[in-house]
């Protein structure tokens, strides 16, 4: 079986139109009880990307979807792709406001939905000065029939000859960042960025012998990443429209899994299972991750007890340059997210934009042929995002603190943002949940600053606990406090530590620091 990378430039459609031919019956898609064979995996696409051209929808142009992962969403994609049409992927967890300017921002020219997101796409149009077609997937109410609208074009049997016309340059998605709160910034990707992520797909095992197991939703990158690649080597992708860990591990077992990406916290959800070593996993080859910061001893946890390799992404949607830590070959490197990817030019710089001297911590900025072309429609917000070298090369800028050891692993302390800035002194608030987290009843915490009329800014901790061992005394708030500062720096310590039952999160699990740090602010102010 031939698992090496393809070399000249082709598209994601061309590929699967290619596995159609060579070998029909092979499953691409599982969704529940329903599955998807490349043929009519192709069918559907080419009759999608029909669709939308007799429909006025023409390449270059932007489609929107904001529904739950399914057959048809991933056709609806991988269809308007072959049209050279750019599909916007939206958050199903947004307010209406925040959808109603994603569509806007992206000029959508149809919206597909489902059933679970009627009420919020309904709400987000309606007050639209010039109406968007809304096209249901399932058939529901939430707009018109998607059989409906595709048989009413199906006299298009040609694919559009746009589509023809795709180059590595060409607009692939449309994914948007901030979408539940703050302004959505529309990040391009093009399809050669996409392209990169497709050639080194051979290096973690992909082939037509695939299967991947997914349960982040499809508007995320952190999807994308894997879902691509999959498809574009032939292999079989599941989809779980909504992660549940005994579900997960059912399915990894039956299906026998291969490859899959989780976020952090899902695989702190497995792994803390009483009967996750009961699960045959030994067919995995390779396990992703990425999203949010990944702890050393969870990842340790993982390589001990889940058979196959471990990889660690870091890096942003926005693109620029990507680190990659193969926890398996460095077990001693976990605390780090890696060494740059080849070709990729990661350095570190000051607040006034200087390169950092070695060993010297600074904010990550990087390079490579995954970048973002800029955020649709904000040029000053690309630039914010931007930095250039002396030569004028062009960098993305992450927005994170990081150190490089001297094997050139990348150990991050913090995003620049979450800093906390107390009496003229920067601390990190991973060093303080670092200390929080190794108490034995802290099940998970995050730190956050908030204003003080004393230091300017002042460290909160935000704790979940767990369930106390059977005649162990709770620790309450006040206790986990005090426990915390006895280790902590005099310019570290903790004004307060607040229990609560969860950590608000993302739909991917990044651990929303912003509303609790408008939750605390809205309450009182420390001194």
């Amino acid at each position: 079986m031939d698992n090496s990378p393809p070399t000249a430039f082709n598209t994601l459609p061309n590929l699967i139109g290619e596995h159609a031919r060579a070998r029909p019956q092979s499953i691409a898609l599982v969704v529940g009880q329903r599955q998807m064979t490349y043929s009519d995996l192709d069918a559907l696409m080419h009759r999608v990307a029909g669709a939308l051209h007799q429909h006025g929808v023409r390449a270059g142009e932007a489609i929107a979807i904001c529904a739950s992962s399914s057959i048809e969403y991933a056709a609806v994609f991988l269809g308007a792709l072959r049209a050279g049409v750019v599909v916007a992927p939206m958050a199903p967890s947004s307010t209406a406001q925040s959808l109603d300017r994603m569509v806007a921002d992206a000029q959508a020219r149809v919206v597909f939905t489902d059933e679970s997101c009627a009420a919020l796409v309904e709400e987000a149009l309606k007050g639209r000065p010039l109406p968007v077609p809304c096209v249901s997937l399932e058939g529901s109410g939430a707009g018109g029939s998607f059989s409906h609208w595709l048989t009413a074009a199906d006299k298009a049997v040609e694919p559009p000859s746009e589509a023809a016309n795709v180059t590595p340059q060409s607009a692939f998605n449309i994914i948007y960042s901030s979408g539940t709160t703050g302004e959505p910034k529309g990040i391009v990707q093009s399809h050669g960025m996409r392209w990169a992520h497709i050639q080194r797909g051979s290096a973690y095992g992909y082939g037509a012998d695939t299967v991947t197991l997914l349960s982040t939703p499809l508007y995320s990158n952190t999807t994308l990443v894997v879902f691509i690649p999959t498809l574009a080597f032939g292999g079989t992708v599941l989809l779980m429209p909504k992660f549940e860990a005994g579900e997960y591990l059912k399915l990894a077992q039956t299906r026998r899994v291969t490859h899959t990406m989780l976020v952090p916290v899902q695989y702190q959800r497995l792994m803390s299972r009483p009967d996750f070593d009961r699960f045959d996993l030994a067919c995995f080859k390779i396990k992703f991750c990425t999203s949010a910061p990944f702890a050393a001893q969870l990842k340790a946890d993982v390589l001990k007890r889940w058979p196959g390799g471990l990889v660690e992404f870091y890096g942003m949607t926005e693109g620029g340059g990507t680190c990659i830590l193969e926890a398996h070959l460095h077990p001693d490197k976990l605390h780090t997210v890696g060494r740059p990817s080849l070709n990729h030019d990661i350095r570190l710089i000051d607040e006034g934009g200087a390169v950092v001297g070695p060993g010297e911590a600074g904010e990550v900025v990087g390079h490579s042929g995954s970048m973002m072309t800029g955020y649709h429609g904000q040029p000053h917000k690309t630039r914010e995002a931007e930095w250039f070298d002396e030569t004028g090369k062009r960098f993305i800028r992450t927005g994170d603190i990081g150190r490089f050891d001297a094997d050139g692993f990348l150990t991050l302390f913090d995003r620049r943002k979450d800093m906390v800035i107390s009496g003229g002194f920067n601390i990190y608030p991973s060093d303080l949940e670092g200390i929080l987290a190794a108490h034995p009843q802290v099940h998970e915490v995050a730190v956050v600053g908030v204003p003080s009329t004393q230091w300017g800014e002042t460290p909160v901790a935000f704790v979940v606990r767990k369930h106390p061992l059977n005649g162990e005394t709770a620790l309450g708030a006040d206790g986990l406090m005090h426990w915390a500062n006895q280790q902590l720096g005099k310019t570290q310590r903790l004004a307060k530590v607040i229990l609560l039952e969860e950590l608000p999160r993302s739909a991917i699990g990044k651990v929303l620091k912003r509303e609790l740090r408008d939750r605390y602010t809205g309450v009182e102010t420390t001194t």
